[in-house]
């Protein structure tokens, strides 16, 4: 039992949950960049769909980072980490275009492969990996300094 205590403990009061979090949006939207570049190359509907369900993943994982990440900000720096209010901006925009993301395309499945939608289906993707990009970026100033 005093296992389980220490490591109750150690996951969720010594150390950030942030920290557990932090990664999934790093890796989801470079995963999803690189499927739909492979997908548009290799034109393979398969490789597009992959794209789709880890952006899925993106607006979850966002939504746990973003969480924690507020939640960490209140708890270890007393509500002033540096570049919070730039990190919380830039975390509700890459939430809200990874959603747009998915709605649209679980509407319209065809996004990818149609002349009209392929460019903002495409940059989209590219939005989402800079927005989570800039976010580490950031996240990295904050433990390790600029």
């Amino acid at each position: 039992m005093e296992l389980v205590n220490g490591v109750i403990n150690a996951l969720f009061v010594q150390h950030p949950l942030h920290v557990m979090f932090v990664h999934f949006p790093i890796a989801l939207t470079t995963s999803a960049l690189l499927f739909i570049v492979l997908a548009l190359l290799l034109h393979n509907e398969h490789l597009e769909r992959a794209a789709y369900y880890v952006t899925i993943l993106v607006v979850l994982g966002t939504a746990a980072a973003s969480l924690s990440g507020m939640s960490d900000n209140v708890v270890r720096y007393d509500g002033g980490a540096p570049n919070f209010h730039v990190k919380i901006f830039l975390a509700i925009s890459l939430f809200i275009l990874s959603l747009v993301v998915v709605i649209s395309r679980t509407r319209n499945a065809r996004l990818l492969w149609r002349k009209d939608t392929v460019i903002l289906y495409g940059a989209a993707f590219v939005g989402c990996f800079v927005l989570a990009a800039t976010l580490g970026f950031l996240g990295g100033v904050i433990v390790y300094g600029f």
